[in-house]
Protein backbone atom coordinates (compact mmCIF):
# COMPACT_ATOMS: atom_id res chain seq x y z
CA UNK A 1 0.00 0.00 0.00
CA UNK A 2 1.44 3.43 -1.19
CA UNK A 3 0.34 7.14 -0.02
CA UNK A 4 -2.02 7.48 1.89
CA UNK A 5 -0.25 5.63 4.09
CA UNK A 6 -2.56 5.97 7.39
CA UNK A 7 -6.47 5.86 6.91
CA UNK A 8 -7.67 6.19 10.45
CA UNK A 9 -9.87 3.07 10.10
CA UNK A 10 -9.24 -0.05 12.06
CA UNK A 11 -10.53 -2.57 9.35
CA UNK A 12 -7.27 -1.21 6.91
CA UNK A 13 -4.89 -3.01 9.46
CA UNK A 14 -2.34 -4.37 7.44
CA UNK A 15 -2.03 -8.43 7.46
CA UNK A 16 1.14 -9.05 5.44
CA UNK A 17 3.75 -7.27 7.72
CA UNK A 18 4.89 -3.96 8.48
CA UNK A 19 4.15 -1.04 6.03
CA UNK A 20 7.14 -0.36 3.86
CA UNK A 21 7.39 3.71 4.77
CA UNK A 22 9.85 6.32 2.72
CA UNK A 23 12.74 6.94 4.64
CA UNK A 24 13.92 10.37 5.61
CA UNK A 25 14.30 13.08 2.71
CA UNK A 26 16.26 15.03 5.19
CA UNK A 27 19.66 13.65 3.46
CA UNK A 28 18.44 14.31 -0.01
CA UNK A 29 17.05 17.87 0.63
CA UNK A 30 20.12 19.54 2.49
CA UNK A 31 22.94 17.12 0.33
CA UNK A 32 26.01 20.04 0.39
CA UNK A 33 25.97 19.40 -3.71
CA UNK A 34 22.35 20.80 -4.10
CA UNK A 35 23.37 23.93 -1.78
CA UNK A 36 23.11 26.81 -4.07
CA UNK A 37 24.36 30.33 -2.80
CA UNK A 38 24.01 33.75 -4.18
CA UNK A 39 26.99 35.30 -5.92
CA UNK A 40 26.77 37.58 -2.86
CA UNK A 41 27.26 34.93 -0.37
CA UNK A 42 30.10 33.22 -2.44
CA UNK A 43 32.36 36.96 -2.12
CA UNK A 44 32.12 36.64 1.39
CA UNK A 45 33.25 33.40 2.09
CA UNK A 46 36.41 33.78 -0.33
CA UNK A 47 36.88 36.83 1.52
CA UNK A 48 36.49 35.31 5.21
CA UNK A 49 39.29 32.44 3.60
CA UNK A 50 41.58 35.24 2.46
CA UNK A 51 41.67 37.17 5.44
CA UNK A 52 41.37 33.64 8.01
CA UNK A 53 38.61 35.78 9.44
CA UNK A 54 35.44 33.72 10.95
CA UNK A 55 32.22 34.30 8.52
CA UNK A 56 28.92 35.77 10.49
CA UNK A 57 26.06 35.07 8.43
CA UNK A 58 22.25 36.62 9.16
CA UNK A 59 18.97 35.87 7.60
CA UNK A 60 15.59 34.56 7.67
CA UNK A 61 15.37 30.84 9.23
CA UNK A 62 15.40 28.76 6.75
CA UNK A 63 17.14 30.73 3.99
CA UNK A 64 20.58 28.17 3.76
CA UNK A 65 22.99 29.68 6.64
CA UNK A 66 23.52 26.65 8.68
CA UNK A 67 23.79 24.37 5.64
CA UNK A 68 26.77 26.62 4.31
CA UNK A 69 29.05 25.53 6.59
CA UNK A 70 28.09 21.68 5.02
CA UNK A 71 28.69 23.25 1.24
CA UNK A 72 31.76 24.85 2.68
CA UNK A 73 33.65 22.12 3.72
CA UNK A 74 32.17 19.28 0.77
CA UNK A 75 33.65 21.84 -1.60
CA UNK A 76 37.01 21.94 0.33
CA UNK A 77 37.53 18.40 0.41
CA UNK A 78 36.62 18.49 4.40
CA UNK A 79 35.12 16.47 6.81
CA UNK A 80 31.57 17.57 8.08
CA UNK A 81 31.59 20.59 10.26
CA UNK A 82 32.42 20.32 13.51
CA UNK A 83 28.67 21.90 14.73
CA UNK A 84 28.33 23.80 18.31
CA UNK A 85 25.04 24.43 19.01
CA UNK A 86 24.79 27.72 20.90
CA UNK A 87 22.51 27.95 24.20
CA UNK A 88 20.63 30.43 26.52
CA UNK A 89 23.78 29.23 29.13
CA UNK A 90 26.57 28.64 26.69
CA UNK A 91 29.79 29.87 28.53
CA UNK A 92 32.80 30.79 26.06
CA UNK A 93 34.60 27.29 27.39
CA UNK A 94 32.15 25.27 26.18
CA UNK A 95 33.10 26.13 22.57
CA UNK A 96 36.25 24.51 23.63
CA UNK A 97 35.40 21.87 26.29
CA UNK A 98 33.24 20.68 28.74
CA UNK A 99 34.77 19.85 32.59
CA UNK A 100 33.02 16.69 34.48
CA UNK A 101 33.76 18.47 37.74
CA UNK A 102 30.96 16.73 39.80
CA UNK A 103 32.17 13.46 38.30
CA UNK A 104 35.66 14.00 39.11
CA UNK A 105 34.94 14.81 42.93
CA UNK A 106 32.74 11.80 43.15
CA UNK A 107 35.55 9.80 41.43
CA UNK A 108 38.21 10.99 44.05
CA UNK A 109 35.92 10.29 46.97
CA UNK A 110 35.42 6.66 45.69
CA UNK A 111 39.32 6.29 45.58
CA UNK A 112 38.90 5.67 41.63
CA UNK A 113 39.85 9.22 40.58
CA UNK A 114 41.89 9.30 37.20
CA UNK A 115 43.62 12.38 35.46
CA UNK A 116 41.03 15.14 34.76
CA UNK A 117 41.48 14.49 31.33
CA UNK A 118 39.44 11.85 32.01
CA UNK A 119 36.75 14.11 32.46
CA UNK A 120 37.06 16.05 29.99
CA UNK A 121 35.01 16.29 26.29
CA UNK A 122 36.45 18.15 23.55
CA UNK A 123 34.15 20.57 21.72
CA UNK A 124 33.59 21.54 18.78
CA UNK A 125 36.34 24.62 18.39
CA UNK A 126 38.51 22.66 20.78
CA UNK A 127 38.74 19.38 18.65
CA UNK A 128 39.09 21.58 15.58
CA UNK A 129 42.27 22.77 17.12
CA UNK A 130 43.51 20.03 18.44
CA UNK A 131 43.16 18.08 14.83
CA UNK A 132 45.20 20.61 13.16
CA UNK A 133 48.53 20.20 15.19
CA UNK A 134 51.19 17.40 14.91
CA UNK A 135 49.58 14.40 16.36
CA UNK A 136 52.96 13.41 18.29
CA UNK A 137 52.51 17.22 20.44
CA UNK A 138 49.18 16.51 21.21
CA UNK A 139 48.08 12.47 21.34
CA UNK A 140 47.96 12.58 25.45
CA UNK A 141 45.29 14.74 24.67
CA UNK A 142 42.86 12.57 22.49
CA UNK A 143 40.51 10.95 22.94
CA UNK A 144 39.71 7.60 21.72
CA UNK A 145 37.94 8.70 18.68
CA UNK A 146 40.65 10.93 17.43
CA UNK A 147 43.84 8.78 17.92
CA UNK A 148 43.41 8.43 14.34
CA UNK A 149 43.21 12.24 13.20
CA UNK A 150 45.11 14.70 13.13
CA UNK A 151 46.95 17.27 11.47
CA UNK A 152 44.23 18.40 9.03
CA UNK A 153 41.85 21.66 8.82
CA UNK A 154 38.38 21.80 9.69
CA UNK A 155 35.14 23.59 9.57
CA UNK A 156 33.76 24.91 12.55
CA UNK A 157 29.84 26.32 13.05
CA UNK A 158 29.09 28.26 15.80
CA UNK A 159 25.10 27.90 15.34
CA UNK A 160 22.98 30.75 16.42
CA UNK A 161 25.25 32.76 18.41
CA UNK A 162 22.69 35.26 19.21
CA UNK A 163 20.71 32.80 21.95
CA UNK A 164 23.98 32.64 24.15
CA UNK A 165 24.70 35.11 27.13
CA UNK A 166 25.50 38.92 26.22
CA UNK A 167 29.26 37.93 27.62
CA UNK A 168 29.79 35.11 25.67
CA UNK A 169 31.11 37.25 22.33
CA UNK A 170 32.85 39.50 24.50
CA UNK A 171 34.85 36.36 26.01
CA UNK A 172 36.04 34.92 22.85
CA UNK A 173 37.46 38.08 21.69
CA UNK A 174 41.16 37.00 21.55
CA UNK A 175 40.37 33.15 21.50
CA UNK A 176 38.76 33.70 18.04
CA UNK A 177 41.25 35.77 16.76
CA UNK A 178 44.31 33.99 17.58
CA UNK A 179 42.85 30.17 17.65
CA UNK A 180 43.73 29.48 21.20
CA UNK A 181 42.30 28.08 24.77
CA UNK A 182 44.03 27.45 27.88
CA UNK A 183 42.77 24.66 30.38
CA UNK A 184 43.29 24.83 33.93
CA UNK A 185 42.38 21.76 34.58
CA UNK A 186 44.95 20.55 32.90
CA UNK A 187 48.08 22.54 34.48
CA UNK A 188 46.45 25.79 32.80
CA UNK A 189 48.05 24.59 29.46
CA UNK A 190 47.70 26.31 26.17
CA UNK A 191 46.53 24.70 23.37
CA UNK A 192 46.98 27.26 20.16
CA UNK A 193 45.91 25.99 16.85
CA UNK A 194 48.65 25.00 13.46
CA UNK A 195 49.07 28.75 11.27
CA UNK A 196 48.67 26.20 8.37
CA UNK A 197 45.70 24.15 9.31
CA UNK A 198 43.85 26.70 11.24
CA UNK A 199 40.01 26.01 11.58
CA UNK A 200 37.40 27.79 9.04
CA UNK A 201 34.92 29.06 11.18
CA UNK A 202 31.33 29.69 10.45
CA UNK A 203 28.89 31.62 12.77
CA UNK A 204 25.01 31.96 11.82
CA UNK A 205 22.54 34.60 13.95
CA UNK A 206 19.01 35.18 13.63
CA UNK A 207 19.51 38.75 14.98
CA UNK A 208 17.19 38.36 18.17
CA UNK A 209 19.94 40.29 19.52
CA UNK A 210 22.34 42.59 18.82
CA UNK A 211 26.27 41.65 19.02
CA UNK A 212 28.74 43.39 20.32
CA UNK A 213 30.87 45.74 17.99
CA UNK A 214 34.22 44.47 19.15
CA UNK A 215 33.29 40.97 18.00
CA UNK A 216 31.19 42.14 14.63
CA UNK A 217 35.24 43.52 14.21
CA UNK A 218 36.57 40.05 14.00
CA UNK A 219 34.15 39.33 11.21
CA UNK A 220 33.40 39.21 7.97
CA UNK A 221 29.75 39.66 7.52
CA UNK A 222 26.84 38.62 5.02
CA UNK A 223 23.34 38.62 5.35
CA UNK A 224 21.56 35.66 3.16
CA UNK A 225 18.90 37.82 1.29
CA UNK A 226 15.17 35.93 0.74
CA UNK A 227 15.47 34.45 -2.70
CA UNK A 228 13.92 36.24 -5.66
CA UNK A 229 11.13 33.60 -8.12
CA UNK A 230 14.40 32.79 -10.11
CA UNK A 231 16.34 31.64 -7.59
CA UNK A 232 13.70 29.86 -5.32
CA UNK A 233 13.33 27.97 -8.47
CA UNK A 234 16.76 27.11 -8.71
CA UNK A 235 16.85 25.67 -5.52
CA UNK A 236 13.90 23.66 -5.77
CA UNK A 237 14.92 21.79 -8.95
CA UNK A 238 18.32 20.95 -6.90
CA UNK A 239 16.86 19.86 -3.73
CA UNK A 240 13.43 17.78 -5.11
CA UNK A 241 13.63 15.06 -7.95
CA UNK A 242 10.71 15.15 -10.82
CA UNK A 243 11.53 18.83 -11.78
CA UNK A 244 13.86 19.16 -14.92
CA UNK A 245 14.81 21.96 -16.58
CA UNK A 246 12.72 24.80 -17.77
CA UNK A 247 9.18 25.64 -16.40
CA UNK A 248 5.87 23.34 -15.23
CA UNK A 249 3.05 24.23 -14.14
CA UNK A 250 2.76 23.05 -10.69
CA UNK A 251 6.15 24.80 -9.26
CA UNK A 252 4.88 27.93 -11.10
CA UNK A 253 1.75 27.99 -9.56
CA UNK A 254 3.51 26.55 -6.25
CA UNK A 255 5.76 29.51 -6.35
CA UNK A 256 3.35 31.95 -6.65
CA UNK A 257 1.22 30.76 -3.94
CA UNK A 258 4.39 30.63 -1.69
CA UNK A 259 5.10 34.19 -2.73
CA UNK A 260 1.22 35.22 -2.20
CA UNK A 261 1.41 33.77 1.78
CA UNK A 262 4.76 35.73 2.55
CA UNK A 263 3.45 39.14 1.53
CA UNK A 264 3.38 41.65 4.28
CA UNK A 265 -0.34 41.75 3.54
CA UNK A 266 -0.96 38.21 3.99
CA UNK A 267 -1.58 38.66 8.21
CA UNK A 268 0.92 35.26 9.15
CA UNK A 269 2.21 35.45 12.14
CA UNK A 270 5.14 33.02 10.93
CA UNK A 271 5.86 33.55 7.17
CA UNK A 272 6.81 30.09 5.63
CA UNK A 273 10.56 29.61 4.80
CA UNK A 274 12.57 28.32 1.80
CA UNK A 275 13.33 25.16 3.45
CA UNK A 276 9.73 24.76 4.15
CA UNK A 277 8.52 25.35 0.65
CA UNK A 278 11.23 22.44 -0.26
CA UNK A 279 9.27 19.93 2.44
CA UNK A 280 6.32 21.66 0.84
CA UNK A 281 7.19 20.59 -2.85
CA UNK A 282 8.51 17.24 -2.14
CA UNK A 283 5.18 16.23 -0.77
CA UNK A 284 3.05 17.69 -3.59
CA UNK A 285 4.90 15.64 -6.14
CA UNK A 286 4.62 12.76 -4.03
CA UNK A 287 0.96 12.30 -3.53
CA UNK A 288 0.71 11.87 -7.21
CA UNK A 289 -0.21 15.42 -7.84
CA UNK A 290 1.05 15.50 -11.81
CA UNK A 291 3.89 18.31 -12.18
CA UNK A 292 2.37 19.35 -15.86
CA UNK A 293 -1.21 20.03 -14.25
CA UNK A 294 -1.91 23.24 -11.82
CA UNK A 295 -1.81 23.00 -8.64
CA UNK A 296 -5.12 21.64 -6.98
CA UNK A 297 -7.10 23.30 -3.46
CA UNK A 298 -7.32 20.01 -1.98
CA UNK A 299 -3.37 18.93 -2.82
CA UNK A 300 -3.05 22.25 -1.08
CA UNK A 301 -5.44 21.71 2.00
CA UNK A 302 -4.01 18.59 2.57
CA UNK A 303 -0.29 19.45 2.34
CA UNK A 304 -0.35 22.67 4.37
CA UNK A 305 1.17 21.55 7.87
CA UNK A 306 4.14 21.77 6.01
CA UNK A 307 4.21 25.56 5.46
CA UNK A 308 2.10 26.55 8.17
CA UNK A 309 2.79 26.11 11.67
CA UNK A 310 0.34 27.42 14.06
CA UNK A 311 -3.25 27.18 14.61
CA UNK A 312 -4.21 30.84 13.90
CA UNK A 313 -1.92 31.18 10.67
CA UNK A 314 -3.72 27.68 9.33
CA UNK A 315 -6.97 29.77 9.47
CA UNK A 316 -5.54 32.56 7.98
CA UNK A 317 -3.77 30.37 5.13
CA UNK A 318 -6.67 28.79 3.80
CA UNK A 319 -8.65 32.10 3.18
CA UNK A 320 -5.59 32.80 1.00
CA UNK A 321 -5.95 29.31 -1.10
CA UNK A 322 -9.38 29.96 -1.19
CA UNK A 323 -9.02 33.67 -2.39
CA UNK A 324 -5.72 32.64 -4.50
CA UNK A 325 -6.99 29.80 -6.53
CA UNK A 326 -9.99 31.58 -7.88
Amino acid sequence: MGYPYYTGKSENRRSDGPAKLPGSRRDIQTAPAGYKPDSGLVDAVNVALLLGQPLLLTGEPGTGKTQLAYSLAWELGFDNPLIFETKSNSLARDLFYTYDALGHFRAVQTGVAGSALTFITWNALGRAILLSLDKAHVESLLPPDLKNGGERRSVVLIDEIDKAPRDFPNDLLNEIESLYFRVPELGNIEIRASHERSPVIVLTSNSEKSLPEAFLRRCVYYNIPFPEREELIEIVTSRVGGFGAGENRLLSDAIDLFAELRKPSSGLNKKPSTAELIGWLTALTEISVMIDQPLRKESVLETVGVLIKNQEDQKTARNIVEKWLK
